[in-house]
């Protein structure tokens, strides 16, 4: 679900969102009726909903800070995602410096501490003891558990970054600091679930709740810091291999010529269909035009599309290994790589780069000459 835009940069909610914030106002709702004397169990479901939406709100404006920042600093940012009890601002490329790393990092944490801070002092000025005032403590308490527990010193987190940031500067490796921060990853994920299991034996009045968020949460750092040690381990680029080696040509079609003509026509090349006014309709999607073709051979090629997104668009200035890392991340089997002013150099499938990483030298392509699809 698109919220808004920052910029080109969309700002999504994942249905898993929805499950979290009715995990929270499951379990918070008790602790509300015991924060609040007299309040009936719909008032307290209600501010426990509150509650929920002031979460995603204080995620949101974390990931928002890590957004504004890395493209302040150059660094392309895809989309930004907010997903069961967290978020995520999804970085087309690795910071190339540890200080680009720092300053994303501690962005989001920045902003966290600082709504936290506001909600204090607007604190003073409210009544004490009624609804309102329960709601802004909630806003400045999930401000603060959100900025002081992604500065834990451990991968994916925030302060695992920073951690790796530090260790790079000073050794010089960022994947020394990256082995650093996945090991600081996992003691936070063995720290929270051993926070949940300890509320639970003391019988402490938000033991469910703890329980609830720790299970997730934990699970949610030990996932994200396997992913980043994966990442790190990736195979690098061989030495010697261009992108122009695995690129294959590209072709321009009509976007309504015959799925079996363009079909046949892309036999070893990457085929950009393009509509009468100039604009590509998206790349010729072999498996998907297999299938058209078996059942209406004249059918418009443009039946049989993959769209061009951002995310499926590669440039020629884009270093070998953010490419590999690119391809790895991004769901689909093909790509159109182009240059500086857009012009479409050529197709650059998954299947092609896998097996370059695998056995380097083992592929070579045929370079294109650059044309516009509007």
């Amino acid at each position: 679900m698109l919220l808004f835009r920052v910029g080109t940069v969309p700002v999504l909610l994942a249905p898993s969102w929805w499950i979290g914030s009715l995990l929270v106002v499951a379990l918070y709702t008790p602790l509300v009726s015991r924060l609040l004397p007299g309040a009936d169990i719909a008032l307290s479901a209600v501010l426990a909903g509150a509650f929920a939406v002031l979460l995603g709100m204080s995620v949101l404006a974390h990931e928002l800070g890590h957004c504004v920042v890395a493209l302040r600093l150059g660094v392309p940012v895809r989309r930004v995602r907010l997903f069961l009890l967290g978020g995520l601002s999804e970085v087309a490329r690795s910071p190339r410096r540890p200080g680009q790393e720092a300053l994303i990092a501690v962005a989001g944490p920045l902003v966290s501490l600082v709504l936290a801070l506001v909600c204090w002092v607007l604190l003073l000025a409210v009544p004490e003891d009624g609804a309102v005032w329960l709601l802004v403590a909630q806003c400045a308490v999930a401000n603060a558990a959100v900025g002081v527990f992604n500065l834990l010193p451990g991968l994916p987190l925030d302060g695992g970054r920073l951690l790796r940031a530090g260790i790079w500067a000073v050794h010089g490796g960022r994947s020394t600091g990256t082995r650093v921060a996945v090991a600081g990853g996992a003691l936070v994920a063995v720290g929270l679930l051993g926070w949940a299991l300890w509320g639970m034996a003391q019988g402490s009045d938000d033991r469910w709740l703890r329980l609830g968020v720790g299970l997730v949460t934990a699970w949610f750092v030990a996932m994200g810091a396997t992913a980043e040690f994966s990442s790190d381990t990736r195979r690098p680029w061989p030495e010697g291999l261009s992108l122009s080696d695995l690129m294959r040509p590209v072709l321009q079609l009509p976007a309504e010529s015959p799925v079996s003509a363009a079909l046949a026509a892309s036999a070893g090349r990457g085929v950009v269909l393009v509509r009468a006014d100039g604009i590509a309709a998206g790349l010729l999607d072999a498996e998907a035009a297999e299938r058209l073709a078996l059942n209406a051979p004249h059918s418009p090629a443009e039946l049989a599309a993959q769209p061009i997104r951002a995310e499926t668009v590669l440039l020629t200035s884009d270093s070998p290994d953010e490419i590999a890392e690119h391809v790895d991340e991004v769901p689909t089997w093909q790509f159109l790589v182009v240059d500086g002013e857009g012009n479409p150099k050529g197709v650059l499938r998954r299947d092609d780069v896998h097996s370059a990483l695998a056995a380097p030298g083992s592929l070579r392509r045929d370079g294109a000459g650059p044309f516009r699809t509007g």
